[in-house]
């Protein structure tokens, strides 16, 4: 997100819907391996009034306010592990990290959309670094901060990686990425928030280093923020089901998209003042904000957009490294004017 990556899915933005959901599998060129495609028409994870985006004027009102993008090569991931984690969840989330940078994974693929990501530029020209690896890994098992997280504790949470000595400051192209396991509590978790990413303070840190939290929300919020894997509660038995995940886990399928959104806006605005739309830099509506809750096209209107679903019903819209399948929300194009996927029918 943002500074925050809100709850509330986005699905009014500007897709023809008529002649999307008239393209069929056999219009594409895509390595779908035998997939079926659908469009499923889901409640929104949660009930608002806010109309932040909705008819604003600032919603396609992208534009580059002069400050850096993550162009150096390669982008250097500085994964915490903070709270439980098993080996298979942590190699999950890894491969999807790892699926980024270009490889030969057919598509759709990871690293097809970030493609879109590497469009955006700097003063000089300088593009988002296709190339994204994990530099190195800290495992905080013993919960230095607690089991609940403030919003200054999580940047406590990397001071202590980093004065541990396992974390270099790189601030070139450095990503510091903080993942809390689903049995830590984040300050405005699931109330206002799936992740958000920002910059450290130097009176905190000290130094001013991009850096982005997600919780796994599989036993706190599912329905919230691993939505449409999961719907809220107020549908009762009567409504539309959730979607079943790729890789079979609600929590870490979910909180793959909230890391691919919150990667995605690292990279473009790392110090917020780069890519956003509005005035406000404290409130900025940035590159995955403009497409919340859209996955494919012919999305809006309730329909998440057309995605993938294979002979054991698990839904995605792009492939990874080593077989992997993930479901990422798309974002905005700077070319396009329009939120982009690699899936994208039309």
């Amino acid at each position: 997100m943002s500074l925050h990556h809100l709850l509330f899915p986005i699905l009014i933005l500007a897709f023809s819907a008529a002649s999307s959901l008239a393209a069929t599998a056999k219009d594409q060129t895509l390595n779908t391996h035998q997939a079926e495609f659908f469009n499923p028409k889901l409640p929104p994870r949660i009930l608002s009034s806010s109309n932040k985006f909705e008819g604003s004027s600032d919603i396609v009102d992208l534009r580059y306010h002069m400050g850096p993008v993550l162009s150096s090569s390669p982008i250097n991931i500085y994964l915490i592990w903070y709270g439980s984690w098993s080996v298979s969840q942590k190699l999950l989330i890894k491969d999807f990290i790892n699926s980024i940078s270009p490889s030969a994974t057919p598509s759709p693929s990871v690293s097809d959309w970030w493609k879109t990501v590497s469009l955006y530029t700097d003063q000089t020209g300088g593009n988002v670094s296709r190339t994204v690896v994990i530099a190195k890994e800290h495992s905080d098992t013993g919960y230095s901060r607690g089991s609940h997280l403030t919003r200054l504790s999580v940047q406590q949470v990397i001071a202590t990686a980093v004065e541990a000595a396992p974390f270099p400051v790189d601030h070139r192209n450095g990503i510091y990425l903080i993942l809390t396991s689903q049995d830590v509590t984040v300050e405005d978790f699931c109330r206002a928030v799936c992740g958000f990413h920002y910059f450290t303070f130097p009176s905190m840190v000290g130094h001013t280093l991009p850096y982005a939290w997600i919780g796994n929300s599989g036993k706190q919020c599912p329905e919230v923020c691993a939505y449409p894997f999961a719907v809220p509660g107020y549908m009762g038995g009567g409504g539309p089901g959730s979607l079943a995940p790729p890789n079979g886990d609600v929590g870490l399928d979910g909180m793959i998209s909230v890391i691919a959104h919150e990667l995605a806006e690292l990279s473009t605005n790392p110090l917020v003042n780069a890519w956003y739309a509005g005035e406000d830099p404290t409130a900025p509506t940035e590159i995955g904000d403009l497409c919340e809750g859209l996955y494919g096209t012919a999305g809006g209107g309730g329909y998440i957009g057309q995605v993938m679903r294979d002979q054991k019903r698990k839904t995605y819209n792009m492939y990874g490294n080593k077989g992997r399948k993930f479901m990422v929300q798309w974002i905005w194009s700077p070319v396009l004017k329009a939120c982009a996927g690699p899936n994208a029918l039309d």
